[in-house]
């Protein structure tokens, strides 16, 4: 595409062969990448899957200040090391990725992931766990909840991310948490001791 610095459509003369744009010679250049199952949430919070390291420059059009990582396992070091060379925040809730039926959703720890994604100050955030469908698809229902949303259209999203693989404890969970439990005042909120800060 053709860029003017005037805003005016070029005239013929600008158009001679030896004037001609310049073609792209590095597509590859142009091209951001998501990562799986990239979603906006709300202003500020997107959902994903697990990002690596094809996914960094899209991350970086979006200005990250934190990420909600919600899996026990250890960040890789070539995401640590794309954290602190853009200052983002990592605040971990190690929730583990268990299949039916026995699923053990801590309640305290979804509780205390919603105080920070609640917390404007950490946004804009990304939520994620390995595939962002179950784990990501709790709290981020959990957090409908906080908005007032109707179960159905709560369960409508989750099962829109989490496809064949819905699970009916995960949504079993969302319905009966008790959102009122939740500190909703930004300037109460308190970090939880996973979080690792690399904005200083």
């Amino acid at each position: 595409m053709c860029h003017t610095t005037t805003g005016m459509p070029p005239s013929s003369d600008d158009m001679s062969p030896d004037k001609a744009p310049t073609a792209v010679t590095n597509v590859e250049d142009l091209l951001f990448l998501p990562p799986l199952n990239f979603s906006m949430v709300d202003h500020g919070v997107f959902r994903s899957g697990f990002p690596d390291t094809p996914n960094f420059p899209f991350l970086e059009t979006l200005g990250i200040r934190s990420i909600i990582y919600l899996c026990p396992e250890p960040y890789p070091e070539a995401n640590m090391q794309f954290l602190h060379a853009n200052k983002i925040r990592l605040f971990q809730f190690g929730i583990e990725g268990s299949k039916e039926p026995y699923v053990n959703i801590p309640d305290d720890t979804i509780r205390s992931a919603l105080e920070v994604l609640l917390d404007v100050r950490n946004r804009p955030l990304l939520i994620h766990c390995k595939r962002g469908k179950h784990r990501t698809g709790c709290l981020v229902g959990c957090l409908r909840k906080l908005q007032n949303w109707c179960l159905a259209s709560i369960f409508e999203e989750y099962q829109r991310f989490a496809a064949e693989k819905a699970r009916v404890s995960d949504q079993r969970f969302i319905e009966v948490f008790d959102a009122s439990s939740v500190m909703q005042t930004p300037c109460s909120v308190s970090f939880p001791r996973e979080i690792r800060d690399f904005s200083r």
